[in-house]
């Protein structure tokens, strides 16, 4: 497929992300009217999904990426680390004691940060309360972010006999200068070595992450990198865009006098990776991520099975309801969003007086559930069918657009430009469509109508 740079650069607009409907910058402080937090997670327990999806976030680096999105914590202190996992311990506890015994964990996602920073004992005492306390499925996702920079072997092993099953590696880019000038760590041992001893394992699925709109990538640089990767031959890749938010994450602002990619090179970038992943077989899921076609996230999306939190996308046999332990991490369940303080002292001195340490939440209205339920099919599975939306959700069709105050324009036009076939009340999205998906999306947000946040570009 050869992308239209004009298309393109004409809708590369502020546009959120969608990886929650509200998105999180809508949350609430916290303060004296917030509603009983420990209440919101029991009333979870009578909602689908009935499996738990748990996140645990680890903030800790030993080196800040410049482009770095995330909340991390830099620090070479072990005893840091470890009281943190105290306390990680005990927010555990206290989750633990609110939900019903007989649901079942079918996913475990490690974040941060960078989780292997962590010693792998601390990794250890973790899992080992997560399985004293919940039951989990037969074959659950138990899944780690790493950083190359800080893993061995002997980690790797550790972690395979604790039941971890699926790893991401951030190699963003395989350049030596865009590594050193984004700040990024060098691997520990050759990727490729590294890659090798995690691909003898029989059931441990590796990921590989990347990064386009970094400074000094070009064409021939990201090319060689996108070949590299292929030749390791993981079963997903992940194609992120660089979300330039200097007014969130001031660190960021160092990388202007690099000079970024323009809009146009970095779609051009995104049209590399692209072309050279399909052309090795590798499917397309949702905006960008790339697995094989046997893969789990392939099959589901063929199957219309395909689900999306905060932790990336996953199957609706592993998704649940998520509870987020750590600094930062956020909730999502059905009826509310809950998310943690970013402060390592706060987050201490609240699970130590046996509460949780929410810093803001939000709960979801019956009609932001319809929306949120829009949204995520598009994100998903390229596709909506308002009238299944109305049937499902006990509305007739009038109400649908009255509650989404969908703009038709805007999805008229888009279906002028090919992205998207919109007839008879269902849409679907065109291959070239499924690269403006975030924008389509938008149509049926009505906050959008009187947006007033600030978000990265869509593209």
């Amino acid at each position: 497929m050869k992308f239209q740079v004009e298309l393109f650069e004409k809708y590369n607009i502020p546009t959120p992300r969608y990886t929650s409907y509200p998105p999180a910058n809508y949350f609430k402080e916290t303060g004296k009217n917030t509603p009983d937090i420990k209440q919101i997670i029991v009333e979870s327990n009578k909602h689908q999904p009935q499996n738990i999806s748990l996140y645990i976030h680890i903030p800790f680096c030993g080196q800040l990426c410049l482009y770095c999105g995330c909340n991390t914590h830099i620090t070479q202190n072990k005893e840091t680390m470890r009281r943190y996992v105290d306390t990680l311990l005990k927010e555990i506890d206290l989750l633990a004691a609110l939900l019903d015994k007989n649901r079942k964990v079918s996913q475990v996602h490690w974040g941060g940060g960078t989780p292997n920073y962590l010693p792998v004992e601390d990794v250890e005492r973790v899992m080992k309360r997560l399985h004293k306390h919940f039951d989990f499925i037969t074959a659950p996702e138990v899944a780690m972010e790493c950083h190359p920079a800080h893993l061995t072997k002997i980690y790797v092993d550790k972690l395979v006999e604790m039941g971890f099953n699926r790893l991401s590696f951030g190699v963003q880019d395989f350049s030596d200068k865009v590594l050193e000038t984004v700040h990024r760590e060098k691997p520990l041992m050759p990727i490729e070595e590294m890659v090798s001893y995690i691909q003898s394992f029989e059931n441990l699925s590796l990921n590989l992450d990347f990064i386009y709109g970094l400074p000094y990538q070009t064409l021939d640089s990201y090319k060689e990198t996108m070949q590299n990767a292929l030749a390791l031959n993981p079963d997903r890749m992940a194609v992120f865009s660089y979300a330039h938010v200097p007014w969130i994450k001031k660190q960021q602002k160092s990388l202007e006098k690099y000079g970024l990619p323009t809009a146009k090179e970095k779609i051009e970038l995104f049209e590399t990776a692209y072309r050279l992943l399909s052309e090795n077989n590798y499917e397309i899921i949702g905006l960008d991520h790339f697995a094989k076609p046997d893969d789990d996230l392939s099959i589901a999306l063929k199957n219309k099975k395909l689900h999306r939190n905060f932790q990336g996308y996953c199957t609706l046999e592993t998704t649940g309801q998520v509870y987020a332990l750590g600094v930062s991490g956020i909730s999502q369940m059905e009826n509310a969003y809950l998310q943690n303080t970013k402060d390592l002292k706060k987050y201490e001195e609240a699970i130590n007086r046996g509460e949780f340490a929410v810093e803001k939440y939000y709960l979801v209205s019956p009609e932001e559930k319809i929306i949120r339920k829009i949204i995520e099919d598009i994100m998903c599975n390229m596709a909506v069918s308002l009238p299944d939306i109305a049937l499902e959700y006990g509305k007739s069709l009038k109400e649908i657009y009255e509650i989404t105050q969908v703009d038709l324009v805007s999805l008229r036009q888009y279906e002028a430009e090919g992205f998207l076939h919109f007839s008879n009340h269902q849409l679907k999205l065109t291959p070239k469509g499924q690269f403006f998906m975030r924008i389509i999306a938008a149509a049926f947000d009505p906050n959008m109508k009187t947006n007033k946040k600030n978000f990265s570009k869509a593209l």
